[in-house]
């Protein structure tokens, strides 16, 4: 991965959304961040990600949903440990997976198996 390798996070909680930005970036990537479905999807018209870091549940569109439009591998996140959530999830054919809260190493791990794949 180069330096202008971009990865998109979407998530509604701004908190966790400012936090991955920092993360990526720190690591030395790009990033740019959304809080809803429409945000990204008005943004992709005029940027592509590597990879997307996507709330597997959202308002609007789920990233389950948003998923099934893009090309891009997909990593989810969510603090939904359920046995319907992972199924989703395992079924959905995603890069990966983390579970809310999440280790930062195990982030940054998570998003260089996902562009790698």
């Amino acid at each position: 991965m180069s330096e202008r390798t971009l990865f998109a996070i979407w998530d509604e909680d701004s908190g966790v959304r400012r936090s991955l930005h920092r993360l990526v970036q720190a690591a030395g990537y790009a990033a740019q961040t959304f809080g809803s479905a429409r945000e990204y999807l008005e943004w992709l018209s005029r940027g592509q990600a590597a990879c997307l870091v996507l709330d597997v549940h959202m308002n609007g569109m789920s990233g389950l949903e948003l998923q099934q439009r893009l090309a891009a591998p997909v990593l989810f996140i969510t603090s939904h440990d359920d046995a319907v959530t992972r199924t989703n999830i395992e079924k959905s054919g995603a890069a990966g997976h983390l579970w809310k809260p999440f280790e930062e190493q195990a982030v940054l791990e998570a998003i260089r198996r996902a562009v790698t794949r």
